[in-house]
Formats: C-alpha cells, sequence, structure tokens
C-alpha cells in the first residue's frame, strides 16, 4: 500500500514562495491520479491542484501561483508556491487515488475521489 509523506511546509511572508513535496513509498502507477488539498482552521478541505499522466489541475484560487509537478524517479510529487497571501494559510494535503479507469463522475480537485492521504504539512502566510 502506497503511504504518503509531505514535506515543506512553514511560516513565509505575504508576496514569498515555498516549495512542498509528497513523497510516496511503495509503487506507484502512472495511472495514479495526484492532489494537493488543504484545510483552514473551521473550513472544509478543499482541492488546490492536481497531476495525472502530465495533465494538471488547478483551483481558481491558486491559478498562476501554484506550479504542480512530479518526479517520477523519485516517486516525488511538488506543489510550488509562488506570491503566497494570507488567504493560502492552511494543513496541506497530498493525496492519491488508483483508478483502472476515471470516468465523467471524477473530479481531480473533490477530496471524496482520493482514498489515500498524507499527515499534511502546514503553512502559514503572514501580513
Amino acid at each position: 500500500q502506497v503511504q504518503l509523506v509531505e514535506s515543506g511546509g512553514g511560516s513565509v511572508q505575504s508576496g514569498g514562495s515555498l516549495r512542498l513535496s509528497c513523497a510516496a513509498s511503495g509503487y506507484r502507477y502512472s495511472t495514479d491520479f495526484m492532489g494537493w488539498f488543504r484545510q483552514a482552521p473551521g473550513k472544509e478541505r478543499e482541492g488546490v491542484s492536481a497531476i495525472y499522466t502530465g495533465s494538471t489541475y488547478y483551483a481558481d484560487a491558486v491559478k498562476g501561483r501554484f506550479t504542480i509537478s512530479q518526479n517520477n524517479a523519485k516517486n516525488t510529487v511538488y506543489l510550488q508556491m509562488d506570491s503566497l497571501k494570507p488567504d493560502d494559510t492552511a494543513m496541506y494535503y497530498c493525496a492519491l487515488t488508483r483508478r483502472i479507469r476515471y470516468g465523467s463522475d471524477f473530479r481531480p480537485l473533490d477530496q471524496y475521489g482520493y482514498n489515500t492521504w498524507g499527515q499534511g504539512t502546514q503553512v502559514t502566510v503572514s501580513t
């Protein structure tokens, strides 16, 4: 079974950058969907970005500021976060889902489509 471990969180000032990493242990398939989600205090967990066989997906709130990528040789997915804002403050989670086929009902940024989660890494952006 795949396990996910996030790292790279921290505290930065508004306008700063961070790069999150998600290292996957165990075998990964090229057909795995990998996603980044975040949850701020008192709010629901929301999808931030996802990647699948090179295709990428972003929430409107982060388009143009965040970039998702992966290094298959290292079994790692990254989230480069630039121009950070205080509203980006949250616990960030990496997630994975593995299906033989992704039907039209699958939403890359919907947390309920994912079944493997990391423990999270905190991102705090101050003014």
